[in-house]
């Protein structure tokens, strides 16, 4: 195993540079994509890899259920590297387990209680209707789910003139058609498995919010009535900072990046060519890392199965 059940442990720093630029340079549709895909590959492997290490470790543990022959001194012996370290993956790992089913745990209540807290939906209701919700409080989501539903509180509604109601519907909509809640969640669990990930949720959290606005921008015709929307939002809002669980109309990302964005053109959709150099070298460097992440992942498991392989008894 030597080096390589290592390095996916630290491989995600290689996307670092890539999650700031494809935020600034990409359309959002295809920087969510792109980086949702990044994340959980190498979020993956490091996992992969947490657990090929805890399996030394509690190889060596006395009374541990496994074959007596994959604690023996000359697999140990095979295995330099891994016979402390792999004690510390055993703490890590489980810290990696909870932090997950906390995280799944939150995200199932949260959608439970948004549920049970809205009238029964209509049998005959179409995907992405629109529920208002009588509260003083500003505020509008996304409730994924049987179709799901656009949720507006009255507060929310009486601020905006009747074009930005729409671009806000839209916009919610938009969360729903392209499922912005599993991206948001992945890359969630991405981060929870290696803190190296965080910037990555952070980009997701906020290209989300950009892929709604420019498909609410096609949708009502105008990127100014979304901008101007998005802006008296994030004014009226009192949502709690930080990554959403349900993608929220002004919740997460920089509205003044957004609403600059939603002035200017709107940004091609392909990936090719790049739109800079910097954007390039980025792009090749997550490559690579992601890459050599799955690789060393794969190789570090090959050999440990064939020496554990070697170690059982017949």
């Amino acid at each position: 195993m030597g080096v390589f059940v290592y390095l996916p442990l630290v491989l995600p720093l290689t996307a670092l540079p890539m999650a700031r630029l494809a935020e600034q340079h990409l359309h959002p549709r295809s920087a969510t994509r792109l980086l949702a895909a990044v994340g959980s590959t190498l979020a993956l492997c490091s996992t992969l890899c947490l657990a090929l290490l805890m399996v030394v470790g509690t190889a060596q543990l006395p009374g541990n259920p496994l074959p007596d022959g994959w604690s023996d001194p000359e697999v140990r012996a095979a295995l330099p590297y891994e016979e402390k370290t792999g004690l510390i993956a055993i703490g890590v790992l489980g810290a990696v387990l909870v932090a997950w089913g906390g995280t799944l745990s939150r995200h199932a209540r949260t959608r439970i209680r948004a549920a049970r807290a809205l009238p029964a939906p209509d049998v005959h209701g179409a995907a992405g209707e629109l529920v208002v919700v009588p509260s003083p409080d500003p505020y509008a989501y996304a409730l994924p789910g049987g179709g799901g539903r656009v949720v507006v509180s009255t507060a929310m509604m009486d601020r905006l003139d009747a074009r930005e109601r729409g671009a806000l519907v839209a916009h919610e909509r938009a969360h729903l058609t392209g499922r912005h809640h599993r991206y948001l969640l992945v890359t969630q669990l991405a981060a929870r498995a290696n803190p190296f990930l965080l910037p990555l949720r952070t980009a997701v959290a906020y290209s989300t919010e950009r892929w709604a606005d420019e498909d609410a921008a096609y949708a009502v015709g105008s990127r100014r009535a979304v901008a101007t929307a998005v802006g008296k939002a994030a004014l009226f809002s009192h949502r709690p900072a930080g990554p959403a669980v349900l993608p929220a109309f002004a919740a997460a990302g920089p509205v003044p990046r957004r609403v600059a964005a939603l002035l200017d053109p709107e940004p091609p959709a392909g990936l090719w060519p790049p739109a800079s150099a910097h954007l390039a070298l980025a792009a090749v460097t997550a490559t690579a890392g992601t890459a050599a992440s799955a690789l060393s992942s794969l190789n570090a498991t090959v050999t440990l199965v064939g020496i554990l392989h070697a170690a059982t008894p017949l």
